[in-house]
């Protein structure tokens, strides 16, 4: 990697996504290797890109957004984090797609986030690896900080924006970090999904079995009609 941080064509450009990039990654990748990153705390904290990702202006969604540990440590947070490890996927980009990449992941990801470099270590013990990531840094306007567990849960499942509701992007989180390693639940996401399910149970009740009965009854009742008048047609 060039001194100025940039990535000569040649050269192996790798990215690290912690958030909705595990799930959807970028374009013209030739590898994907589950791993992790050190010094770092992941946090639901940061608005969605442009305040209309998983929201609207009005009321902005949230995403997810890396903070050192060493700031992390000075804040009053509601979750632990006894890891030291941030899970995730690193991308390796084909050579000659780079450029084509980055302008994607300039729009993509720029809102609020700024671009930094950091040694990733794959889940397989292969050698570390220097990849760029997005942070959004506690200076930039769309960093929300510390929020109490449940409110925030209250929010993200509220909020729904042109990507789609702010709970499928957490809960897609969930089971994307599942997937990656045995050890790679984050417990801030866990706790969040975990309160966003026992609020959708609350709010969205199962129908009742009397309901669930009525509701079999009628689907049998008009598969035997339309039998009936098949028969009658004499097809």
């Amino acid at each position: 990697m060039s001194a100025d941080g940039l990535t000569a064509e040649k050269e192996e450009f790798w990215l690290f996504g912690y958030g909705s990039l595990i799930w959807k990654p970028p374009p013209h990748f030739d590898q994907r290797v589950p791993g992790y990153v050190t010094g770092y705390v992941r946090r639901f904290w940061q608005v969605g890109r442009y305040q209309d990702h998983r929201g609207t202006p009005e009321a902005p969604g949230r995403v997810v957004t890396l903070i050192e540990r060493s700031f992390w440590e000075t804040l009053d947070d509601h979750h632990p984090s006894g890891s030291d490890r941030v899970w995730g996927t690193a991308y390796r980009i084909q050579p000659d797609k780079v450029a084509e990449v980055r302008d994607y992941l300039d729009i993509r990801e720029i809102n609020g986030y700024t671009v930094h470099y950091t040694d990733f270590h794959p889940a397989d013990g292969s050698p570390v690896i220097k990849t760029l990531v997005y942070i959004g840094t506690p200076d930039n306007e769309q960093f929300m900080g510390p929020q109490d567990p449940q409110k925030l849960a209250e929010h993200i499942y509220t909020s729904v924006g042109p990507s789609g509701p702010n709970k499928d992007y957490l809960l897609c989180l969930e089971a994307a970090l599942d997937g990656l390693s045995p050890e790679s639940g984050d417990g801030h996401i866990t706790d969040l999904a975990s309160r966003l399910r026992g609020i959708e149970k609350r709010l969205e009740p199962v129908p009742s079995p009397d309901q669930e009965a009525i509701e079999r009854e009628l689907e049998k009742r008009e598969s035997i009609d339309g039998l009936e008048e098949t028969e009658k047609r004499g097809l």
